[in-house]
């Protein structure tokens, strides 16, 4: 099994609190964490609400969560059962002690609203994301292997490219058919395909919803609440821009982007390297994909955004730690990446004190004082060193 960063999170969330969540997309590797780690809880109990012998233990479940109350609870598939989520409270509230519950969902609005209301004060949530570049890189060099699959280990882990791509091509039918309609899409299926090709068609541009409307014949209001529910799920980001007042016009729309590179690259039919490499969007696929394995292991406190003027200053990524300019971030997909005026203008307005052009090679180099271009498999650990 694939080392999870986030184990250790967990971990420490069970020490405080009676109720730990870990949401995220479905097969992005909850319940095979959640198994892995009932090793180290003896005793622990394993609820599939996707099994009817399960569900008919819950039936009655605060007899049954009662008899169990002396041990770890993992509960898997909880937004099958919702209102399970009051008793949760109540039997909280009985025996305050940790690690009590371990909350597994796939991620929905609907989900996060009711254990945010209704566990307030006993619950932690933690995000899964499919595999990172960070917990695959030293399984051997496994960069494009990682850029062309996604993080998704079962496409991670096919025995070829075809495989995976069959795999993430069945996957996406079923987000569409069922979970985005579980979600509050409402939409045919063919039409919300659209859309989500769309996007990744305009991958890491600049958010317009009367482009996407105009394409769907649907409103332009109907389309941004379709696209916070697409974030909802996780399974796209919306990165907004920094922009405070420093006397600058600025862009102020924000960039999208399909967050898992396998997934965009299913709906852009690019199934081999060789494809990928000949893709139009390449640069923008990649610059989508550090974006994501950067903010999936940012240190706590920290956050990203992207920074753009009228004028031409333009930084890709831009971290922040309590909300202040840190690193200024560029990415390019070139064995030999130039940097552009326009990023080093932006790391003036900013007053970033360091920066990095993110590139898909091996060698970390200075190219000017406080400004490195680094590897991906570098760049997490120069950007925890310098915020």
């Amino acid at each position: 099994m694939i080392t999870r960063k986030l184990a250790s999170d967990i971990r420490k969330g069970l020490e405080i609190f009676p109720a730990v969540g870990i949401l995220g997309t479905r097969q992005a590797g909850k319940t095979t964490l959640a198994l892995h780690m009932m090793k180290e809880y003896p005793e622990s109990v394993h609820l599939d609400l996707e099994l009817p012998s399960d569900n008919l233990k819950v039936d009655n479940a605060e007899f049954y969560l009662q008899s169990v109350s002396d041990r770890l609870v993992i509960i898997d598939e909880i937004q099958r059962r919702p209102e399970l989520f009051p008793l949760l409270r109540a039997v909280i509230d009985r025996n305050r002690r940790p690690g009590r519950f371990l909350i597994l969902g796939s991620s929905s609005p609907h989900l996060i609203k009711q254990s945010s209301e209704s566990l307030a004060g006993r619950i932690i949530n933690y995000e899964l994301t499919p595999l990172t570049y960070d917990e695959v890189s030293d399984k051997g060099d496994n960069l494009m292997r990682h850029f062309l699959r996604g993080g998704y280990p079962e496409s991670f882990l096919a025995k070829d490219d075809e495989s995976s791509l069959q795999w993430r091509t069945a996957f996406i039918l079923t987000l569409l058919e069922k979970d985005l309609q579980e979600f509050g899409i409402g939409l045919p299926v063919s039409l919300v395909r659209r859309f989500w090709t769309m996007l990744a068609r305009s991958q890491g541009g600049l958010w317009n919803s009367a482009s996407f409307a105009s394409a769907l014949g649907i409103s332009a209001p109907t389309v941004r609440k379709y696209a916070d529910i697409l974030q909802d799920a996780y399974l796209v980001r919306i990165l907004m821009p920094y922009y405070e007042n420093i006397g600058k016009r600025l862009v102020k729309s924000p960039k999208v982007y399909i967050r898992d590179s396998g997934l965009l690259l299913a709906l852009l039919q690019t199934g081999t390297l060789e494809q990928l490499l000949g893709n139009s969007l390449l640069g923008h696929i990649w610059e989508g994909y550090v974006i994501e394995q950067i903010l999936s292991t940012l240190p706590a406190g920290c956050s990203g955004y992207f920074y753009r003027t009228t004028g031409g200053a333009e930084i890709d990524l831009v971290i922040t730690r309590a909300e202040k300019p840190v690193i200024g971030i560029e990415i390019k997909f070139s064995s030999s990446p130039a940097v552009s005026k326009g990023f080093f203008q932006g790391m003036d307005d900013l007053g970033c004190k360091t920066g990095m052009v993110i590139y898909p090679g091996k060698d970390t180099v200075q190219i000017k004082e406080n400004v490195f271009v680094v590897p991906l498999a570098k760049a997490g650990d120069l950007i925890k060193e310098y915020v």
